[in-house]
């Protein structure tokens, strides 16, 4: 069973129910719509129609917010910190000593989003200074 398939099935079941429809009726407008008499027979066409319906009479998915893989603060904070690190060269225990200094955490893994927001803000100082630093240089070492 493809997964499109399986969805439209569960949202034919979900709106049956929030529309308050019992077996009886149920069973007539899938008749009426679709010339089946269970969901199970219902080609793309007919759960289509049957959605349509449904719409018709004021039902509407309950979409949710964000379609899709939904985007963890905590992963993205730890791909931040991982690019920062790479950038300068820098092992992870660098980022756990910054951590273990600021909010006497032990290591990155037990970080909250809050506290990670505060090595990552540590982290691009360390850049701009690395980068500052780079820029006082002249390009034949002297300064």
């Amino acid at each position: 069973m493809s997964d499109l398939r399986k969805r439209e099935l569960a949202q034919i079941h979900i709106g049956r129910a929030q529309l308050g429809m019992d077996e009886e009726t149920y069973r007539a407008m899938l008749w009426t719509i679709a010339r089946v008499k269970s969901s199970a027979e219902l080609d793309a066409w007919g759960r289509g129609a049957v959605l349509k319906h449904y719409h018709a009479l004021g039902w509407r998915s309950k979409r949710r917010r964000h379609p899709g893989k939904v985007a963890d603060p905590i992963a993205n904070l730890m791909r931040k910190i991982e690019a920062q690190l790479a950038d300068m060269g820098l092992p992870w225990a660098y980022a756990d000593s910054i951590l273990l200094r600021m909010h006497l955490v032990e290591s990155i893994r037990f970080a909250k989003p809050d506290q990670l927001r505060d090595v990552v803000a540590a982290l691009t100082y360390e850049q701009e200074r690395r980068a500052a630093r780079g820029r006082e240089e002249a390009p034949d070492g002297r300064r």
